[in-house]
């Protein structure tokens, strides 16, 4: 039996259920989505964008899903403590695939910024959501995008008016929490309109010893000369498979700022496709993993360059150990109107043993004859000289390896803007490479 035909079977029957407990602009594009998603089914290896991944056989098993969105019994304000130390945030959360509106942050936002749910926001301003919603996710051109269109009963809305400027940074936690298999599709749309500022803090964390498959659609619109850092910290566990994919478009002098880091996780899959559509615009794409056992991370980019006297630059780092598999495969494309672009894209990779394995394939594809572009990536071992020298002077080999790991992924890490965070990272980065984190502290759901 083909992957896909569960959630065939799975829409067919319960279609009614998932559209009464959801809302018309979801609704709107349901169908479509389910139509996209049986023409094209799972993706395979075969298929460019896929072929690290296979996709097929994450959705083999028989997760459970909240179709009727009954209340799942957690206070993730009582159990959680997902703090960066001198980082003071708005702190909202996602149960699973719902926004959490039983308690919210007493620190009000400036007037006009919006963080809630889709449905709440889609009752009072239909119109505004039914213009972005599932405008860049498009279901036609890839299938697990359609998988969680046509799924997604919920979401989460970021909206920020033009010409404000958000202080406080915004966190949100995405809890899984289930007493049985589960499978939570999220949704999000995020939207900075001209001139407007915000910094954005995701979390993934697990509540329980599950078996988690999430599947998450990041909608985000950048402004006019507006500004954006979306940073996403993955610390789930080894029965947790995720696949998200963020599309991002930037309009005229906009700025955007994303980092991707992965400390734990069972199975990730991360897309990116970013379109710079207007003049000036310039991004930053960064992406930090450290795997071990059997953990599996895949990141692929898409930096679409499509006007002219914008700017780029991706670099993403890995430190694979034991039988660990990471891939990269980054794309950049720069179209014949693109004259002007600058970008840089870097890939590099640390093996820590011989049975950890990396695939790396960066990728320019240039259509303009006046640019400035380069690409490159490297994939090797612990410099042995290095591992002599340090070990001449002292240090024990264990220290010496998680000494030359550290400094490796440092690059990516001091890219972070937020000083508090990028310490924070500094510092569970340090206890993920000695195999003492197994949590945020504090949390009294951590095992």
């Amino acid at each position: 039996m083909n992957s896909e035909k569960q959630y065939i079977d799975l829409y067919n029957a319960a279609g009614r259920m998932i559209r009464e407990h959801s809302v018309p602009v979801m609704n709107a594009v349901r169908d479509e989505a389910f139509a996209d998603f049986q023409r094209q089914g799972f993706p395979t290896q075969k298929v460019e964008r896929y072929k690290y991944t296979d996709i097929q056989k994450l959705f083999e098993p028989d997760y459970g899903l909240n179709l009727n969105r009954l209340e799942i019994p957690i206070n993730p304000y009582e159990v959680f403590r997902c703090g960066v130390p001198n980082l003071s945030t708005s702190l909202y959360f996602v149960v699973n695939d719902s926004f959490y509106t039983k308690a919210l942050p007493k620190v009000s936002l400036p007037e006009g910024v919006i963080v809630d749910s889709l449905s709440a926001v889609a009752s009072k301003k239909p119109d505004f959501i039914a213009k972005y919603y599932a405008c860049l996710a498009k279901t036609g051109e890839d299938a697990l995008t359609a998988l969680n269109t046509m799924l997604a009963q919920d979401g989460l809305v970021v909206y920020v008016p033009r010409n404000v400027k958000v202080e406080r940074t915004i966190q949100i936690v995405n809890i899984l929490r289930s007493d049985v298999d589960l499978m939570a599709n999220r949704r999000v749309l995020i939207v900075m309109e001209e001139g407007a500022e915000a910094k954005l803090l995701f979390c993934d964390d697990s509540a329980d010893d599950r078996n988690f498959l999430s599947t998450q659609v990041i909608e985000v619109y950048v402004g006019d000369n507006a500004t954006l850092d979306l940073y996403c910290l993955e610390e789930t566990h080894a029965k947790n498979h995720r696949v998200s994919n963020v599309y991002v478009e930037q309009q005229a002098n906009s700025r955007f700022n994303h980092n991707v880091i992965t400390l734990h996780n069972g199975v990730t899959r991360n897309k990116l496709d970013l379109m710079l559509k207007g003049e000036g615009a310039e991004c930053w794409a960064n992406g930090c993993v450290i795997a071990d056992k059997t953990q599996h991370v895949d990141n692929n980019t898409l930096i679409d360059h499509q006007v002219g006297h914008c700017e780029s630059h991706e670099l993403y780092k890995y430190v694979l150990d034991d039988r660990a598999t990471g891939a990269f495969a980054g794309r950049i494309l720069v179209r014949k109107d693109a004259q002007k672009t600058t970008s840089n894209e870097v890939n590099q990779n640390l093996c820590a043993t011989k049975t950890a394995h990396m695939y790396t394939q960066p990728m320019l594809e240039i259509y303009a004859d006046d640019v400035k572009c380069s690409h490159g990536s490297t994939v090797g071992q612990l410099n042995d000289a290095a591992l002599f020298y340090m070990r001449q002077r002292g240090i024990d080999r264990q220290e010496a390896k998680l000494l030359l790991e550290f400094a490796f992924v440092n690059e990516v890490i001091d890219n972070i803007r937020l000083a508090p965070l990028r310490d924070r990272l500094h510092h569970l980065v340090e206890m993920r490479f000695r195999g003492e984190l197994k949590g945020c502290g504090g949390c009294k759901s951590c095992k």
